[in-house]
């Protein structure tokens, strides 16, 4: 019987919460490790799927673990499979970020705090430092954001193993377009609105919060931006404003639909001074138009006295038909819409800071 597993990366551990119709949840957790969980994946591309869990224990320090038994046990390598080299001069601080590779079997990516790229091709058993965008000319100008300076978005072509795009905060957005040996910038209409009126479009330097990817148009491309939501229609070449029509420009996640190109969801919040919803209720907003108009979503939400926010990672959309969305908020709660939307039931309430979400059919 197939079954939707959602994974819930929280300040203290991991959740795993199980669904036969996605509007009743059996929840399980915490894992043994109990540390912040950054970044989670589900790995499908094999017969049994693989978990992915970036953690970062008090005691142990980061490491990427993995389970080929649906969470029941958890593994990682001897040094946690991400490490510098010596000659790096760096500590890894977090696993921001884990993405498997659709078109190469095996490859998985791990973006880090601090702003690294990380490759592997043992389903993320290790990892190697990609070692052209690390010693990319813009480096020592990437500066950190509220939360740090972290590679969080990993975008491997589906089709073209050669090209990769990354995302951090700041630096903005990059790609690779020969298997990860040169980058350039790729932030052109994307403004940085902390700098002055005069460069506030500038090369690289933008606090981009999460790109994603349209199902099948894979040169279309959407960003959250810290203020301004975007739409590139060349794989982040140009960029043009998508956000007129919703309540407010700043947020952190936005995700596509797995299926549908033009579809896409974000979590407006006020400002990036008052991080919650601008009318205090619990809403998501979809656009079915590429961003040319947006509706908002939100039976069965909060609708009011909602004063927490949605972090970059904590949305997610599932593979299932009608698409799954789901939603973990700084309160510690969890809410999934079984129909793309519309109506949404809650998973889990009173978890720690829900930092990730990430969800399947298995």
């Amino acid at each position: 019987m197939t079954e939707t597993l959602l994974m819930i990366g929280t300040r203290k551990g991991l959740w795993l919460a199980r669904s036969e119709d996605r509007r009743s949840w059996e929840l399980s957790g915490p894992d043994d490790v109990m540390g912040e969980v950054h970044s989670v994946a589900v790995d499908k591309r094999s017969a049994t799927p693989r978990l992915l869990m970036g953690s970062r224990h008090w005691h142990i320090g980061p490491q990427v673990m993995f389970s080929d038994d649906l969470g029941e046990s958890w593994q990682a390598s001897p040094t946690g499979g991400v490490a510098f080299p010596a000659d790096a001069g760096a500590t890894v601080e977090a696993v921001w970020s884990l993405a498997p590779s659709a078109a190469e079997p095996d490859v998985v990516y791990a973006g880090t705090e601090p702003s690294a790229l990380w490759r592997s091709t043992d389903r993320g058993e290790s990892f190697e430092l990609v070692r052209g965008l690390w010693d990319h000319p813009h480096r020592p100008q990437w500066a950190p954001g509220g939360g740090g300076q972290a590679i969080h978005t990993l975008l491997p072509h589906p089709q073209r193993p050669e090209r990769v795009t990354v995302a951090m905060s700041t630096g903005g957005v990059y790609r690779t377009d020969d298997g990860g040996a040169t980058w350039r910038p790729t932030n052109r209409g994307i403004k940085a609105e902390f700098m002055p009126e005069e460069i506030n479009y500038p090369e690289f330097g933008q606090c981009v919060h999460k790109v994603a990817r349209s199902a099948h148009r894979t040169e279309v491309l959407y960003a959250q931006n810290h203020g301004g939501v975007y739409r590139s229609d060349d794989e982040g070449e140009s960029w043009v404003s998508i956000a007129d029509g919703l309540p407010a420009e700043f947020g952190f996640p936005v995700v596509t639909h797995p299926r549908v190109d033009g579809t896409v969801w974000v979590f407006p919040l006020e400002s990036s001074y008052r991080r919650f919803p601008p009318t205090r209720a619990c809403r998501v907003w979809r656009s079915q138009d590429c961003g040319t108009t947006w509706e908002e979503q939100g039976e069965g939400l909060p609708d009011a006295g909602f004063f927490a926010g949605v972090m970059r990672d904590a949305m997610c959309v599932d593979d299932g038909d009608p698409a799954g969305v789901y939603i973990g908020s700084r309160d510690g709660s969890v809410y999934a819409s079984a129909d793309e939307g519309a109506t949404w039931v809650p998973v889990a309430e009173h978890l720690p800071d829900v930092l990730c979400v990430r969800a399947a059919t298995i």
